[in-house]
Parts: C-alpha cells; structure tokens; sequence
C-alpha cells in the first residue's frame, strides 16, 4: 500500500469530515471508495464516447428497429 499526502481547501475538508461522521468510516476508506467510484465513472463515459461516436458514424437508419416495435407493446 502507497501513502499519500493531499492538500485540500478548508471547505472540502469539512465537508469531507462531515461525510466521514455521517458514514461512520475514516479518511482512507472514504478517499479510496471516492477513487474507485470516479474511476468507474470514468470508465463509462469513455463508453458512452464511444456510443456516441459510433452512431455518428453509423446513424441509425429508417426503420431499424421496427422489428422491435411489436415487443414494445405492454398487454392488459
């Protein structure tokens, strides 16, 4: 395991410490949780970069998806 020092303003600090108490967990584990939580978050919106620049690429084109219409459709 590495250790880190990380400035940081007083406003976040407390705001941290306040989250800390609330979530009855310590200063690494809030930081490491946070990291992994930005890191997946990361992860998806290079997918949906990705996505997004595969439909620009490849519009979607006029009826599609309309073999799929009839599953859409809820029974009462």
């Amino acid at each position: 395991m590495t250790t880190i020092q990380l400035p940081l303003d007083e406003e976040l600090r407390l705001r941290v410490d306040e989250a800390i108490s609330q979530q009855q967990t310590t200063w690494p584990e809030f930081l490491r949780e946070a990291l992994v939580h930005y890191l997946e978050r990361l992860k998806v919106r290079e997918q949906e970069k990705k996505h997004r620049e595969g439909y620009q690429r490849y519009p979607v084109q006029k009826g599609e998806f309309e073999v799929w219409e009839d599953e859409q459709v809820w029974s009462v």
